[in-house]
């Protein structure tokens, strides 16, 4: 088939990727023509394993072409799938102006006579894609045709090739059977039955499509948050908080993923999410008190966090406070709503001195956090820390030379934020020890 993604972020540039090496023919449009020049030369505009690999071979195959212009790839193909971003307005509602403008775009480039579906992939309320039809449909020729979906995506950072090669379902929210026809073509290479892997088709009409992708990462978010409360009322009540979540993650009802207490959620997604999920019910009448408190107990996490460093050493004030980890999650350097950014902040209010590392995330954090000290490698950032605190759980750091990090620590105080060390070889080696929920 011959494809368009409008967008390379995460989404966009990601599944425009996979599905050019599937033997299709994708244009990816941008609008700033410096990162689609870096784009033809390979340069990836974030960290994501795998990715630059695989657009060099797709860009240099013929398969995967990067462009400013809507035509030729909206006239020529037969998929055409909005990936722009909708991030957050203060009230917590998704800013939709660019997926609006693009569709208007779509509109005027669509070919003459022919038919297109205009898929969209970027998050999006309920209601949404009814309005893109409208837009595309006053902005089109007058013999051109088309249909809507959604085709939401459940890709996550770091392993985002490998998620959306082998998906657990492939949601189509559409009323055009033959839209549908075409978008379960597309996807079969990643929906047929195989030993070690099962898809499963969502159908649906568009507003359920636009709902499932926030109720899912709702719910994924109030997973994390209430294995933090369990992992909370352990530490007070003398319970093994991993012990806890572990008993109930083998009941299959409930399941062992997301079940991780820790320093909270972050990224491009949960945070977001979560706010526009209790924006939409409140257009609506509802009150969604639940995540009201799902967010609040991801702030909680984050505090405790500093609450433990101060306990440790009295007073953070003067005190060296080294952080390891500044995105969101591992194999990534993005630092969207990560939680190092609201820890920083509240040690700096303590008055601590903060030294960092990440190895992937620091151009990113340079923009976001100042006033703090960015180290080159892990041990540098330790050296004369009175406290460290481990915020993203990097490989890098699990295999770390515990003895070398003591020996250059001023005091040997580990806050592990995301329980990546066993407290009894800790405290073997003379660490004073905090994890969470244990």
């Amino acid at each position: 088939m011959t494809l368009t993604f409008i967008g390379h972020g995460y989404v966009g540039l990601v599944t425009a990727a996979v599905f050019a090496d599937l033997g299709n023919k994708v244009y990816v449009i941008g609008h700033t023509p410096k990162k689609i020049e870096d784009l033809k030369k390979g340069i990836i505009p974030f960290f994501e394993p795998g990715l630059e690999e695989l657009v060099k071979k797709n860009y240099e195959a013929g398969r995967l072409i990067f462009t400013l212009d809507y035509a030729p790839g909206v006239p020529d193909s037969e998929i055409v799938f909005i990936a722009v971003g909708t991030p957050p307005q203060k009230t917590g509602d998704a800013e939709l102006y660019t997926v609006f403008e693009v569709a208007k775009k779509i509109g005027e480039n669509l070919k003459p006579g022919g038919y297109t579906v205009v898929a969209t992939k970027s998050t999006v309320p309920p209601g949404t894609n009814k309005k893109i039809a409208r837009i595309v449909e006053e902005s089109k020729s007058t013999n051109s045709s088309f249909d809507i979906a959604s085709v939401p995506e459940f890709l996550r950072e770091g392993t985002a090739i490998s998620d959306t090669l082998n998906p657990d379902r492939v949601v189509i929210g559409t009323e055009s059977s033959k839209a549908r026809q075409i978008l379960v073509d597309l996807h079969k290479p990643l929906i047929e039955d195989s030993d070690s892997h099962k898809a499963f088709i969502v159908d649906s009409n568009l507003e359920t499509a636009e709902l499932i992708k926030y109720a899912s990462n709702s719910f994924l978010a109030t997973k994390i948050s209430f294995a933090n409360a369990i992992a909370k009322l352990s530490e007070l009540c003398g319970a093994d908080g991993l012990k806890v979540l572990e008993g109930i993650g083998y009941d299959k009802r409930i399941g062992r993923d997301f079940l991780s207490p820790g320093a909270g959620y972050g990224g491009s997604c949960f945070p977001k999410d979560v706010k526009a999920l209790v924006s939409i019910a409140a257009d609506y009448g509802y009150d969604f008190s639940l995540l009201n408190d799902v967010e609040g107990i991801n702030k909680q996490a984050k505090r405790d966090i500093v609450r433990k460093a101060r306990a440790m050493t009295g007073d953070l004030r003067g005190k060296t406070v080294a952080v390891l980890g500044l995105a969101f999650k591992p194999n990534t350097d993005d630092m969207r709503e990560a939680p190092a950014i609201d820890i920083i902040e509240l040690l700096k209010k303590e008055g601590a001195l903060i030294k960092v590392f990440d190895p992937q995330a620091t151009a990113n954090a340079k923009e976001i956090i100042r006033d703090i000290e960015y180290s080159n490698d892990l041990y540098d950032a330790v050296k004369d820390a009175e406290v460290l605190i481990i915020v993203t759980e990097w490989n890098e750091f699990k295999e770390a030379d515990l003895e070398k990090i003591k020996s250059l620590m001023m005091s040997p105080n580990i806050i592990d934020g995301r329980n990546i060390y066993d407290p009894s070889t800790m405290k073997n080696l003379g660490f004073s020890y905090e994890g969470t929920g244990r």
